[in-house]
């Protein structure tokens, strides 16, 4: 998606230790004109599949969540990574590994919002190396329902997560796919889609 590309490369900041700082339009303030872009950009490229659902995890990919769930005309389920108060009951958790903040969280949705005949579509913000995505797999399979799709704005292509969620046979469709980024020089090398 050129305009995503663009926009990365005019506001987007290389930080030490592979980190690709975005939170000017992306993911601290939103630019809310290039969500609706970006969400069209999903709707076209998952125009053929029917799902009900879209998942995504706290707290970045709520927003794009949202915005694309307006297109499909469905509802946003997002994982929590802390338990509460407002989630009583029974739960499907497993564990993920934050790239970004270099922890493990223990990841739940209530079983009252995924069910064995839900087809789902997950979308996140970023892509690396693909833990956020396989802990949303594992609670859309312990549900009994179906990964219709995986749709990533930013997917770190130098990293292992786009390239081992595909050779699992998964349809991941990332709008920018980064293949390097130097922190030195700030230059990002997209590929070719």
């Amino acid at each position: 998606m050129k305009l995503l590309e663009e926009r990365i490369r005019k506001d987007g900041i290389v930080a030490p230790g592979n980190v690709l700082k975005v939170d000017s339009f992306l993911n601290h303030q939103i630019d809310i004109g290039l969500y609706n872009e970006i969400a069209k950009e999903f709707k076209r490229r998952f125009s053929d599949v029917n799902i009900n659902k879209i998942l995504t995890i706290e707290a970045s990919g709520i927003g794009i969540a949202c915005v694309t769930a307006q297109q499909f005309d469905v509802p946003v389920v997002f994982a929590k990574k802390t338990q509460s108060v407002n989630i009583a009951g029974d739960v499907y958790s497993t564990k993920i590994q934050s790239f970004t903040h270099n922890r493990v969280y223990d990841v739940i949705v209530s079983k009252r919002f995924l069910h064995s005949d839900d087809r789902i579509l997950i979308i996140d913000d970023f892509l690396a190396n693909g833990c956020a995505v396989e802990g949303l797999i594992d609670l859309i399979q312990s549900a009994g329902a179906s990964v219709e799709g995986v749709g990533i704005v930013i997917e770190k292509g130098q990293q292992s997560g786009g390239r081992h969620l595909r050779e699992k046979g998964l349809r991941v469709e990332s709008l920018a796919i980064i293949d390097s980024m130097n922190d030195e020089t700030g230059k990002i090398v997209f590929r070719e889609q």
